[in-house]
């Protein structure tokens, strides 16, 4: 499939096709071994952020090439055409999530301290939203912060932390204010080995490389300066960054999308039943011409989502959208394609199989397609 878009310039294209033969080499050799050893070695990090992967639109000064949005969509694009959900997860989570509220919120210290070596890969970052009993329902969320003096003290929990073991700092929304709703909550960054920080692994059906924490925060104390932007506005600047991670979202799970129907295409050519290959059979040809159409609206509207994005407009509905039809379409495709392997497809260590088990998730994770729905119909109806 042509990289070719309005949306893409010349320097754009060239990024692409830098970036694809990078992950190749450096990425696509190792994703097995890190599939078996659950964990993703720290070396990579420090690879990823001396290309300057880790920090395409963030300001130079912090270590960032302040490069215009669309690599970072050729970018997200490249990782999901990994075909591994763990992988693309961390590394989108590290540069596209957790980092973008010190970006939003942060002062100038903040960012020096944290910002910058994460952008150098000197440092991993989480975020850590959502709760046992609070996910798509940020309001409801109840880890808290009592204030004393000019410093906080955090008791809660919170779950499903990508990158949870292996981080270095969580930015991490807590309850600052009386009462419930969306008005109390506030984000601090904290320090992942502080006193009162307790990470345990979650083993997962798919996503295997990537760590997963549960994490309990037992009277961990942070300072004033640990606060991003203004007490009690976190949920502001939560709103405003699901953007970025639905936009992202979409545009992994379209890179994934691109893997997965290549991996069925040279199957279907090599595959031989009643004397011709399963790509000769009008049924086949159909399913993958149908898929293939589907993807490539889904790829457009993503692509307007994040435009309207990086011409800094509200698009909140737009990307919403963009990540239902992507991940909904990801889901579908896995499947499908899976179907058309057979017996082989259902074996564990088939490629297919794996891409099977990780899509599953995209759907859930930064908000699910449920919620998705509910966004666009308070905007749109």
């Amino acid at each position: 499939m042509s990289a070719s878009s309005i949306y893409f310039s010349p320097d754009a294209d060239a990024f692409r096709a830098w970036t694809r033969r990078f992950l190749q080499e450096h990425v696509a050799p190792r994703l097995n071994d890190w599939e078996s050893q659950r964990r993703i070695p720290r070396d990579i990090w420090k690879l990823f952020g001396e290309h300057g992967l880790l920090g395409l639109h963030y300001p130079v000064v912090y270590g960032g090439r302040d490069l215009p949005f669309f690599h970072s969509v050729a970018y997200l694009e490249e990782l999901g055409r990994l075909g591994n959900g763990g992988f693309r997860g961390a590394m989108s989570v590290h540069s596209y999530m957790a980092t973008t509220y010190l970006h939003l919120a942060g002062d100038h210290r903040q960012k020096s301290e944290y910002l910058k070596p994460a952008v150098q890969g000197d440092m991993i970052a989480a975020l850590a939203i959502t709760e046992p009993q609070a996910g798509s329902d940020v309001a409801g969320i109840r880890c808290a912060a009592r204030a004393t003096g000019d410093r906080y003290t955090i008791r809660g929990s919170k779950a499903f932390v990508t990158n949870g073991l292996t981080a270095d700092f969580m930015v991490t929304a807590v309850r600052t204010g009386d009462g419930d709703g969306s008005r109390s909550i506030s984000l601090f960054v904290v320090d992942a080995r502080a006193p009162g920080v307790t990470r345990t692994p979650v083993e997962k059906l798919g996503w295997h490389c990537s760590d997963t924490a549960s994490v309990e925060f037992d009277d961990v104390v942070v300072g004033e300066d640990q606060l991003l932007g203004r007490r009690n506005s976190g949920f502001l600047w939560i709103m405003k960054a699901f953007q970025l991670e639905r936009i992202a979202a979409a545009l992994l799970a379209l890179g994934e999308i691109d893997y997965t129907l290549e991996l069925a295409r040279r199957y279907a050519d090599e595959r031989q039943v009643f004397g011709t290959t399963i790509l000769g059979l009008q049924v086949v040809r159909h399913r993958l011409a149908e898929l293939m159409s589907h993807t490539a609206a889904a790829r457009q509207l993503a692509y307007h989502a994040a435009w309207l994005y990086s011409q800094g407009q509200q698009a909140m509905s737009q990307c919403a959208m963009a990540k239902l039809r992507a991940t909904e379409l990801a889901v579908e495709v896995a499947g499908q394609c899976l179907q058309l392997f057979g017996g082989h497809g259902y074996l564990a260590e088939a490629p297919i199989s794996r891409v099977f088990r990780d899509t599953r998730l995209v759907t859930i994770a930064g908000g699910s397609s449920e919620i998705m729905r509910e966004i666009i119909a308070e905007s749109e109806l």
